[in-house]
Protein backbone atom coordinates (compact mmCIF):
# COMPACT_ATOMS: atom_id res chain seq x y z
CA UNK A 1 0.00 0.00 0.00
CA UNK A 2 1.09 3.54 -0.56
CA UNK A 3 0.56 6.73 1.36
CA UNK A 4 -1.99 8.99 -0.35
CA UNK A 5 -1.51 12.74 -0.04
CA UNK A 6 -4.54 14.64 -1.26
CA UNK A 7 -4.28 17.73 -3.42
CA UNK A 8 -7.01 19.75 -1.75
CA UNK A 9 -9.72 20.67 -4.20
CA UNK A 10 -9.85 24.28 -5.40
CA UNK A 11 -6.43 25.01 -3.92
CA UNK A 12 -7.65 25.30 -0.31
CA UNK A 13 -4.61 25.40 1.98
CA UNK A 14 -5.39 23.36 5.10
CA UNK A 15 -1.81 23.77 6.35
CA UNK A 16 -2.31 27.48 7.04
CA UNK A 17 -5.08 26.60 9.51
CA UNK A 18 -2.87 24.31 11.63
CA UNK A 19 -1.13 26.16 14.44
CA UNK A 20 2.45 25.28 15.32
CA UNK A 21 3.37 25.48 19.00
CA UNK A 22 7.06 25.10 19.84
CA UNK A 23 8.27 23.39 23.01
CA UNK A 24 4.90 21.83 23.83
CA UNK A 25 4.20 19.61 25.71
CA UNK A 26 7.89 19.74 26.60
CA UNK A 27 11.06 21.44 25.34
CA UNK A 28 12.18 20.28 21.89
CA UNK A 29 8.71 19.15 20.75
CA UNK A 30 6.91 20.96 17.92
CA UNK A 31 3.16 20.47 18.42
CA UNK A 32 0.81 20.62 15.43
CA UNK A 33 -2.47 21.94 16.82
CA UNK A 34 -5.61 21.35 14.75
CA UNK A 35 -7.95 23.20 17.14
CA UNK A 36 -7.47 26.29 14.95
CA UNK A 37 -8.50 24.23 11.91
CA UNK A 38 -11.59 22.93 13.74
CA UNK A 39 -12.58 26.49 14.72
CA UNK A 40 -12.59 27.68 11.10
CA UNK A 41 -15.79 26.53 9.38
CA UNK A 42 -14.16 26.39 5.94
CA UNK A 43 -11.04 24.55 7.08
CA UNK A 44 -13.06 22.07 9.14
CA UNK A 45 -15.35 21.35 6.17
CA UNK A 46 -12.37 20.98 3.84
CA UNK A 47 -10.62 18.56 6.21
CA UNK A 48 -13.73 16.41 6.66
CA UNK A 49 -14.41 16.38 2.92
CA UNK A 50 -10.83 15.48 2.02
CA UNK A 51 -10.62 12.77 4.66
CA UNK A 52 -13.82 11.10 3.43
CA UNK A 53 -13.62 11.50 -0.38
CA UNK A 54 -11.50 8.38 -1.02
CA UNK A 55 -13.96 6.26 0.95
CA UNK A 56 -17.30 7.30 -0.57
CA UNK A 57 -17.61 3.95 -2.35
CA UNK A 58 -15.19 1.85 -0.29
CA UNK A 59 -17.90 -0.25 1.34
CA UNK A 60 -17.03 0.93 4.84
CA UNK A 61 -19.40 -0.24 7.60
CA UNK A 62 -18.19 1.96 10.49
CA UNK A 63 -15.97 4.90 11.19
CA UNK A 64 -13.81 4.41 14.28
CA UNK A 65 -12.26 7.45 15.96
CA UNK A 66 -9.43 7.54 18.47
CA UNK A 67 -9.90 9.72 21.57
CA UNK A 68 -10.14 12.69 21.52
CA UNK A 69 -9.73 14.65 18.28
CA UNK A 70 -10.49 11.49 16.30
CA UNK A 71 -13.99 11.72 17.80
CA UNK A 72 -14.56 15.17 16.33
CA UNK A 73 -13.32 14.30 12.86
CA UNK A 74 -14.62 10.73 12.88
CA UNK A 75 -18.11 11.74 13.99
CA UNK A 76 -18.35 14.30 11.20
CA UNK A 77 -17.03 11.81 8.62
CA UNK A 78 -19.42 9.07 9.80
CA UNK A 79 -22.32 11.51 9.50
CA UNK A 80 -21.32 12.56 5.99
CA UNK A 81 -20.88 8.94 4.89
CA UNK A 82 -24.18 7.90 6.53
CA UNK A 83 -22.40 5.43 8.82
CA UNK A 84 -22.26 4.65 12.51
CA UNK A 85 -19.39 5.87 14.66
CA UNK A 86 -17.45 3.76 17.17
CA UNK A 87 -15.13 5.30 19.78
CA UNK A 88 -11.78 3.96 20.90
CA UNK A 89 -11.16 5.43 24.34
CA UNK A 90 -8.52 5.54 27.00
CA UNK A 91 -8.72 2.84 29.66
CA UNK A 92 -11.64 3.04 32.06
CA UNK A 93 -13.80 5.45 30.03
CA UNK A 94 -16.25 2.99 28.41
CA UNK A 95 -19.06 1.27 30.33
CA UNK A 96 -19.77 -2.42 29.88
CA UNK A 97 -17.49 -5.15 28.60
CA UNK A 98 -14.43 -3.89 26.75
CA UNK A 99 -11.31 -5.24 25.13
CA UNK A 100 -8.08 -3.32 25.41
CA UNK A 101 -4.65 -3.01 23.94
CA UNK A 102 -1.50 -1.59 25.52
CA UNK A 103 0.82 0.64 23.55
CA UNK A 104 4.17 2.24 24.22
CA UNK A 105 4.49 5.88 25.15
CA UNK A 106 7.74 7.78 25.30
CA UNK A 107 7.82 7.27 29.08
CA UNK A 108 5.63 4.27 29.82
CA UNK A 109 2.66 2.30 28.62
CA UNK A 110 -0.96 3.34 28.09
CA UNK A 111 -4.10 1.37 27.17
CA UNK A 112 -6.95 2.01 24.77
CA UNK A 113 -10.26 0.14 24.75
CA UNK A 114 -13.33 -0.52 22.61
CA UNK A 115 -16.62 -2.18 23.51
CA UNK A 116 -16.25 -5.93 23.08
CA UNK A 117 -19.46 -6.12 21.00
CA UNK A 118 -18.86 -3.00 18.84
CA UNK A 119 -17.37 -4.72 15.79
CA UNK A 120 -18.47 -7.96 14.18
CA UNK A 121 -16.42 -10.34 12.07
CA UNK A 122 -15.92 -8.90 8.60
CA UNK A 123 -16.98 -5.32 9.39
CA UNK A 124 -15.06 -2.88 7.22
CA UNK A 125 -13.60 -0.05 9.28
CA UNK A 126 -12.24 3.40 8.48
CA UNK A 127 -9.96 4.53 11.34
CA UNK A 128 -9.69 8.30 11.95
CA UNK A 129 -7.40 10.44 14.09
CA UNK A 130 -6.01 13.94 13.82
CA UNK A 131 -2.32 13.08 13.60
CA UNK A 132 0.04 10.16 13.01
CA UNK A 133 3.51 10.47 14.57
CA UNK A 134 5.19 7.33 15.92
CA UNK A 135 2.05 5.28 15.22
CA UNK A 136 1.76 3.60 18.63
CA UNK A 137 -1.85 4.56 19.28
CA UNK A 138 -2.96 3.86 15.71
CA UNK A 139 -1.23 0.46 15.72
CA UNK A 140 -2.95 -0.46 18.98
CA UNK A 141 -6.30 0.69 17.54
CA UNK A 142 -5.79 -1.44 14.43
CA UNK A 143 -4.93 -4.44 16.61
CA UNK A 144 -8.14 -3.89 18.64
CA UNK A 145 -10.23 -3.68 15.48
CA UNK A 146 -8.63 -6.81 14.03
CA UNK A 147 -8.95 -8.67 17.36
CA UNK A 148 -12.68 -7.88 17.14
CA UNK A 149 -12.86 -9.43 13.66
CA UNK A 150 -12.94 -6.14 11.78
CA UNK A 151 -11.07 -5.34 8.58
CA UNK A 152 -9.35 -1.94 8.54
CA UNK A 153 -9.99 -0.50 5.08
CA UNK A 154 -7.73 2.49 5.80
CA UNK A 155 -6.50 4.88 8.43
CA UNK A 156 -6.90 8.60 7.73
CA UNK A 157 -5.25 11.58 9.42
CA UNK A 158 -5.15 15.34 8.93
CA UNK A 159 -1.43 15.52 9.81
CA UNK A 160 1.44 13.10 9.30
CA UNK A 161 4.92 13.44 10.77
CA UNK A 162 6.66 11.04 8.36
CA UNK A 163 10.10 11.30 9.98
CA UNK A 164 8.69 9.58 13.09
CA UNK A 165 7.73 6.49 11.05
CA UNK A 166 4.15 5.92 12.20
CA UNK A 167 2.56 5.91 8.76
CA UNK A 168 5.13 3.40 7.54
CA UNK A 169 4.35 1.10 10.49
CA UNK A 170 0.72 1.03 9.41
CA UNK A 171 1.66 0.39 5.80
CA UNK A 172 3.82 -2.51 7.03
CA UNK A 173 0.62 -3.89 8.64
CA UNK A 174 -1.04 -3.72 5.18
CA UNK A 175 -3.21 -0.76 6.13
CA UNK A 176 -3.70 1.99 3.56
CA UNK A 177 -2.77 5.39 5.02
CA UNK A 178 -4.48 8.58 3.85
CA UNK A 179 -3.32 11.94 5.15
CA UNK A 180 -3.79 15.55 4.17
CA UNK A 181 -0.64 17.38 5.34
CA UNK A 182 2.95 16.21 5.92
CA UNK A 183 5.34 17.99 8.23
CA UNK A 184 8.69 16.46 7.31
CA UNK A 185 11.81 17.33 9.23
CA UNK A 186 9.99 18.19 12.44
Amino acid sequence: YRICLMDLRNGFDIRRHIRTIHDYPKPGITFRDITTLLANKHAFRAAVDELMWPFLSAGVDYVVGIEARGFILGGAIAHELGLGFLPIRKKGKLPGKVIGRDYQLEYGIDTIEIHADAISKGDKILLIDDLIATGGTAEAAIDLIQDSGGDVVAAAFVVSLPDLGGAQKLIDKNVKVHRLVDYAGD
